[in-house]
């Protein structure tokens, strides 16, 4: 099951409903990509990053907001990255996905936001504290990577805002990252 397969998302969604209640929020954070130059990247690559990073936002979005809509409230939040913002040299299929994640998200701040759906678009740039990250962790200087935790708490900060103070793009990066 992923994100890019719509029946799988809508049984999800059903599920989850079915054991834990109404969705109040969802939060999509996927993506691929497939390091490169443009002329070695096959069109298979490039268009399982956009199926994953934007057509798999679109399912997720479709799915939570239809479950919403009636109810006249909830979150939809979506993760991107620089690429959302601007495309590098090599990160083609990734940015492809994210700049139409990007999209998709504010297209649906503003057709649901009036309907009481609160939809954000979380720009998260530089590598997040792991093990997968720990080399790079340990050649830079204290708080230099993007700490878990304090992700997580911008995420229910975005949750709990009051709707008259909504945040439609957020953007989270350590103090060290150039951009």
């Amino acid at each position: 099951m992923g994100a890019t397969d719509e029946v799988a998302v809508e049984t999800l969604f059903d599920q989850a409903e079915n054991d834990l209640g109404p969705v109040q929020v969802a939060v999509f954070n996927a993506g691929a990509y497939v390091p490169g130059s443009l002329l070695e990247t096959s069109s298979a690559d490039f268009e399982n990053s956009w199926r994953i990073g934007c057509l798999g936002g679109f399912h997720v979005g479709k799915a939570a907001v239809s479950r919403m809509i009636g109810r006249g409230q909830g979150s939809v939040l979506f993760t991107g990255a620089t690429a959302a913002l601007r495309g590098g040299a090599k990160f083609h299929n990734l940015a492809v996905g994210k700049f139409g994640l990007r999209a998709l998200s504010q297209s649906m701040a503003r057709e649901f936001g009036p309907q009481g759906i609160h939809v954000a678009h979380v720009i998260v740039d530089g590598f997040i504290l792991s093990e997968r990250h720990a080399k790079v962790a340990a050649e830079r200087p204290e708080d230099a990577l993007l700490e878990p935790d304090e992700i997580a708490a911008e995420y229910v900060h975005l949750y709990q805002q009051h709707r008259s103070a909504w945040t439609q793009e957020l953007d989270l990066r350590p103090w060290t990252e150039k951009f």
